[in-house]
């Protein structure tokens, strides 16, 4: 019996919440992000629906050069309350179809629903259910990819977009991926595709045709990984964590660099609150801090600093980038962005803090 995974991702989430609330954006390119200013706006493209993508707009991209290729375009700043608003709903009704659910961002889940669907005409079906009811309910569309593993569920849900089902049988994964690029495969970027395509590797189907031991040879554990990915291996539950979840990261572009180092702690204070509100809530524990911090002339600076133990804890995090970043005062250069990244995480910590109170009781 093989595994029915969906792989559930809304369309152009944060545009389409936009376009719900305001119907006469509809047929107009709508742009989430930072303030263009006319061109010369800092920060970036949070998400833009696909009228924009039409002018080559796309997410991450800096918003100056987005109004340069659509300056007509509908330039709105996020409302994130009203997008998690949004997202919970989705999110209530896709878990409501299986207790194997797991968000893995505010607009996309998987869910396994291979306790309740008998066949993937069943989960065809099912996947026509959830993406009605959610288009009913909340006013947005969403797309789903349909297979026996995570890889190529999430792969589906991106072939057919917008509001489309993707269902791949197992005896049709290789016929489904073998002409698309290396790139489909999640953790394969633009970067690391420039190295396989030197050894010969442009196509999923170029690494199911490489055995396996020359994959290795090639290019290590991350060879062996996507080798399964394309064949079909990929063995990973749908949980409510995500243990292979590396790290948790925010960043934030000031309006204008500054100098006043006052400002950069209040920023990294807020984001720090935020990710903790994510950390308290999913009980996730870590082990390792950074700092990200871009000055003037886009030159960027990493710094880390691991604890003993795994720790959950907000103030002591906020300590430790206070003291990072207190390094770059000294350097007379104007402060761009700054960010926050929790890593070496773990859900259940065989070893937790102790407080003075924990260790009078012992």
């Amino acid at each position: 019996m093989h595994r029915l995974i969906f792989h559930c991702d809304l369309d152009c989430f944060f545009a389409a919440v936009e376009e719900r609330d305001s119907p006469d954006y509809k047929g107009k390119p709508v742009i989430v992000g930072a303030d263009p200013k006319d061109g010369k706006g800092r920060g970036v493209v949070s998400t833009c629906n696909y009228e924009a993508r039409k002018f080559g707009l796309h997410s991450a991209m800096p918003i100056s050069q987005a109004f340069k290729r659509c300056p007509h375009g509908i330039y709105l700043f996020p409302d994130f309350k009203k997008y998690h608003v949004a997202s919970k709903e989705v999110m209530d009704i896709i878990n409501s179809y299986s207790i194997k659910f797991q968000q893995v961002s505010i607009d996309e889940a998987y869910l396994d629903v291979s306790d309740i669907c008998g066949n993937f005409e069943d989960a065809r079906i099912l996947a026509e259910t959830i993406k009605n009811q959610i288009q009913s309910i909340v006013g947005i569309t969403i797309s789903i990819g349909c297979a026996s593993t995570k890889s190529i569920a999430k792969i589906a849900s991106d072939y057919n977009k917008p509001n489309g089902i993707t269902v791949v049988e197992p005896k049709k994964e290789r016929e489904f991926l073998e002409d698309m690029d290396i790139t489909r495969i999640p953790g394969i970027g633009k970067k690391s595709k420039i190295y396989y395509n030197k050894k010969g590797i442009s196509t999923i189907g170029d690494i199911i045709n490489t055995p396996l031991p020359k994959m290795i040879h090639l290019f290590g554990k991350n060879g062996e990984w996507v080798w399964n990915i394309a064949n079909g291996l990929d063995k990973r539950e749908v949980k409510e964590f995500s243990v292979e979840r590396k790290s948790i990261s925010k960043e934030r572009t000031f309006y204008e660099d500054t100098s006043d180092f006052d400002v950069v702690l209040s920023k990294l204070e807020e984001i720090n609150s935020k990710i903790h509100e994510f950390v308290y809530k999913n009980k996730i524990y870590y082990k390792t801090v950074s700092l990200k911090i871009r000055l003037e002339g886009y030159l960027t600076f990493t710094r880390a600093h691991s604890f003993i133990h795994h720790i959950q804890d907000k103030k002591k995090v906020l300590r430790v980038i206070t003291d990072l970043t207190n390094q770059f005062s000294t350097m007379n250069k104007k402060v761009r962005l700054v960010g926050i990244k929790l890593s070496n995480l773990k859900k259940s910590p065989s070893t937790f803090q102790k407080t003075i109170i924990n260790y009078i009781e012992n």
